[in-house]
């Protein structure tokens, strides 16, 4: 069954379970409490019981973290723009089963439940595993993390669909691979680009989009598009500048839009080249 919330949850599963990076974050984390022994473990367990008891802990808790953790980045995609922010949220709910989940194993281990006997002290006592838990996997994973939620392109095209007409066929070839990426409503000529967080705000003369990518990538998208980029995190297409204007010293493109585009220092002499004297 073809389902994209079901898909995204899976394919950001799989890029956990083969990325190399997390699995080396995961061991020195394991290392750290093993050999630091927190929480009474260094005095009441052996090298040997240690090892064992926070590898099971850190299995079990990074399990549930990161499953929430992902239900909660697919989920909340439409509402918060900051990947963290929705990772983050899905790892404190998590606190609950994780709570649960570690005073089972510490009963497993010590034979008797601890003095945290209550689930909600438990949890409490996740909360700041958890925080620490989504920051280390943010921080090794969130790159790949934003590929991976781009919507992969449709396989084939239904049989029951019509094949397009040549000059159409040489249309689409000819189109930025970029506006691919965006809802058909939004699909028209390239007005401009702009970072947002982890995302591309791509602008067209028909809407405007978020899309989950780096801007080095969607600037590689543009195809034949005549355009510049006039700042770290702003390109322009040449077509729709209406014109410019200094405040305070500093350059800002005035699109035909209305937009205010900064010019930074290191563009001021490309935009020179292309737009003239400024």
């Amino acid at each position: 069954m073809n389902h994209p919330f079901l898909n995204s949850t899976l394919r950001e599963l799989q890029l956990f379970a083969r990325s190399r990076r997390f699995w080396t974050t995961f061991a020195l984390v394991v290392l750290i409490f093993v050999v630091s022994g927190p929480y009474g473990t260094l005095e009441k367990m052996t090298l040997g019981v240690r090892f064992g008891y926070w590898l099971i802990v850190h299995t079990v808790t990074w399990a549930i973290a990161i499953t929430l953790a992902i239900v909660a980045e697919v989920l909340l995609r439409k509402h918060l723009n900051h990947t963290l922010a929705r990772m983050m949220i899905g790892s404190l709910i998590a606190a609950l089963p994780i709570g649960f989940a570690l005073g089972v194993i510490d009963y497993a281990f010590r034979g008797y439940w601890t003095e945290m006997d209550s689930g909600l002290h438990r949890a409490l006592f996740a909360l700041p595993l958890c925080a620490l838990f989504c920051l280390l996997t943010y921080m090794a994973m969130h790159r790949q993390i934003a590929e991976a939620s781009v919507p992969a392109a449709s396989p084939a095209v239904s049989a029951a669909e019509p094949s397009p007409a040549p000059e159409q066929a040489a249309s689409r070839r000819s189109e930025p691979e970029i506006l691919a990426r965006l809802k058909p409503q939004n699909r028209g000529p390239l007005v401009r680009l702009s970072i947002e967080d982890h995302y591309t705000h791509v602008v067209t003369t028909r809407g405007h989009e978020l899309v989950l990518m780096r801007f080095a990538d969607a600037l590689k998208e543009l195809g034949g598009t005549p355009g510049l980029q006039v700042h770290r995190s702003h390109w322009v297409a040449d077509a729709y500048v209406e014109k410019f204007k200094r405040d305070n010293g500093k350059l800002f493109v005035i699109t035909k839009d209305g937009t205010e585009i900064p010019v930074s220092r290191p563009n001021l002499e490309a935009v020179r080249l292309r737009f003239g004297h400024l």
